[in-house]
């Protein structure tokens, strides 16, 4: 319930007449006070009574004795509106205080200097008082404030309402019964239900940490920032102001009710959204936004984020407003999705995405992530995992997996030059891709695209990816696919040997293993009972039958594979010529730090084990 309090005792004593308030004493009027495009017709002994500034100018100015003489107030705060209450308050006349008169009577009491016990000064005070106990009051008053901005200032009314409400914001309202919005009738206190003729006591919902979001986001952007810095410096939650934020910009920009795509709108948030604000506005509002961020990891989320950095885009922000997102957007990459990076590009027609923008936030990701992943580069296992430490990886990974996804995407821009394709596929390292099948898939759809690259240019492209990697199912397509070049479809068969040979070595080792752990096959001595087990034979022939079979499927594979192999070289030539492709020499020699300039490629530690059983070639990539 609003607050209201009454000052003065006697009826209406003012009637108008156009653009003119007379005084119905009965007595002519000797002073006339202009305020705006309005007069009023008073008498000089109620006002000498209450306003030191009128008693002084009615001295200098009103000398004569039975003429009327005319005060110009028309710098008065609050102007006319709040002179005809002050009028009726020097006459006695009842008025009523609230929360949106209150401000403007309080800063024309202070320019008419109405000091003194009972006066207006004093009256005002007081009732502020009352009002800032309450947060709908205060809400109002600080609204008005805006009218008399400067005399509010100056009385530092502006800055008791924002302490008063970023203390019940910041304390929870159920501990003090605070009458808040949304819970003054049914949240507050218990009430009583009558259901079936049964008295029901119904307890009060908790009220959230959001509860003040509406509300506050009426306000201007001024004093609506006043409030967010004030609240930080009480130390609130930061994820709480980061949420608060969100809300106002959603209330004022549309755009950021638009989902990614442009094309579809949230109609729930879009209901609210006051879309009056010019360009212009909406430009200074969101950089305003960007600058109140929490910056800290974690607490905007990555999806608003990348929404902000978009409209920034769109209505043309500061190079310093996107910068700070990007570098925000940047720190928490691995949040993102694919749909929220796909950013049109709004600075030229050169390509249908921002390329560049992503390739600035993934390289603020890697100055952020890579003091953490570089202590882990010298534990690297085979595939591509740190033995201890896999956590910290993770982000890194997942990065992975979205720029193989982002790459994907755009590779189907003809105007994508190679150089940034390359470009930004190289700045993830070879241990963040545990499978190189999203890379491999972008840099076929590259290829597809753009048909007319060299072959040099296809060979650069190809390195970009590590044919150990491919999945089983990738692997099958590359070793068909025409689109890449010859030297990288062997690599890819010959790998593939390496995978079939090696699982199958494994097998029989594992065999190897369990007939040395009972060298006596199918015999076993039980201690305790002494006597012997015997294993039937025919379970003997059945294992032997089925390690055939997995072996004889295997051969049958081995075979198929070169036989694809075979196709892919003419008739006339020899398997000297896939030698020389492949770079196989007669003699395996290994390459030494000393001699850099016999070393034409340095196996990674991982593929070592493999070398063991191939030392008559020496694989160049």
């Amino acid at each position: 319930m609003a607050l209201i309090k009454i000052l003065g005792s006697k009826s209406e004593a003012f009637h108008r007449q156009g653009h003119s308030w007379l005084c119905r004493n009965g007595l002519p009027s000797d002073v006339i006070v202009e305020v705006g495009d309005m007069s009023f017709h008073l008498h000089k002994f109620p006002l000498l009574s209450r306003s030191g500034l009128l008693k002084k100018l009615i001295e200098e100015l009103c000398s004569e004795i039975g003429s009327a003489c005319v005060l110009i107030l028309h710098d008065i705060p609050g102007g006319a509106k709040a002179f005809e209450l002050i009028a009726r308050f020097c006459y006695g006349v009842k008025i009523e205080l609230t929360a949106l008169n209150v401000v403007s009577l309080r800063c024309a009491a202070e320019f008419l200097h109405m000091t003194g016990e009972g006066n207006l000064i004093m009256e005002t005070e007081a009732f502020l008082d009352e009002v800032f106990s309450n947060w709908e009051d205060t809400m109002k008053a600080l609204e008005t404030c805006e009218q008399v901005l400067t005399y509010a200032e100056d009385l530092r009314i502006v800055s008791r309402c924002i302490d008063s409400l970023a203390m019940k914001a910041y304390a929870d309202p159920n501990w003090f019964n605070w009458p808040v919005p949304e819970c003054n009738e049914t949240q507050n206190t218990e009430g009583f239900v009558i259901w079936n003729g049964i008295s029901t006591v119904v307890k009060p919902k908790p009220i959230g940490d959001d509860w003040w979001f509406e509300d506050v986001s009426s306000l201007s952007f001024f004093l609506y920032k006043r409030l967010i810095l004030a609240l930080k410096l009480r130390s609130i939650k930061l994820e709480t102001i980061s949420s608060s934020l969100i809300y106002y910009a959603k209330r004022y920009i549309p755009l950021m009710n638009r989902q990614s795509s442009f094309n579809e709108i949230n109609h729930t948030n879009l209901r609210r959204t006051i879309s009056t604000l010019s360009e212009v506005d909406q430009r200074a509002l969101l950089e305003g936004i960007v600058e109140l961020l929490p910056n800290k990891n974690d607490v905007t989320s990555t999806e608003f984020l990348l929404r902000l950095l978009r409209t920034a885009m769109v209505l043309k922000a500061s190079q310093s407003c996107k910068g700070n997102l990007e570098k925000s957007v940047g720190s928490q990459l691995e949040k993102a999705s694919l749909v929220d990076i796909l950013l049109p590009n709004m600075d030229s027609i050169d390509t249908l995405y921002d390329i560049d923008c992503v390739q600035r936030m993934l390289g603020h990701f890697m100055s952020f992530i890579h003091p953490a992943a570089a202590s882990f580069f010298p534990c690297l296992m085979e595939e591509g995992q740190p033995m201890n430490g896999s956590d910290s990886l993770t982000p890194m990974t997942l990065v992975a997996a979205l720029v193989d996804g982002y790459l994907t995407e755009v590779a189907t821009d003809v105007n994508l030059k190679l150089p940034k394709f390359e470009a930004l596929a190289a700045v993830i390292p070879g241990y963040a891709r545990p499978l190189a099948d999203g890379l491999y898939h972008a840099i076929d759809i590259y290829l597809k695209a753009h048909p007319w690259i060299t072959d040099y240019e296809r060979e650069q492209l190809c390195r970009l990816m590590d044919c150990q990697k491919l999945s089983v199912e990738a692997s099958t397509h590359a070793a068909q696919n025409e689109r890449l070049p010859l030297r990288v479809v062997v690599q890819v068969v010959f790998f593939e040997q390496l995978r079939l040979r090696d699982s199958i070595s494994g097998w029989f080792i594992v065999d190897n293993l369990e007939n040395s752990q009972n060298p006596r096959g199918s015999l076993g001595h039980t201690a305790n009972e002494g006597w012997q087990h015997i294993v039937p034979a025919e379970d003997q022939v059945v294992g032997h039958d089925e390690m055939k079979e997995r072996v004889l499927e295997l051969q049958k594979k081995c075979s198929s594979m070169k036989q694809e192999l075979q196709k892919l070289v003419k008739t006339k030539k020899t398997w000297r010529i896939i030698a020389k492709i492949l770079g196989f020499k007669p003699k395996w020699k290994p390459c030494y730090p000393e001699e850099p300039k016999h070393c034409t490629y340095k196996e990674p530690v991982a593929s070592m084990n493999r070398k063991q059983n191939h030392k008559d070639y020496d694989v160049v990539h």
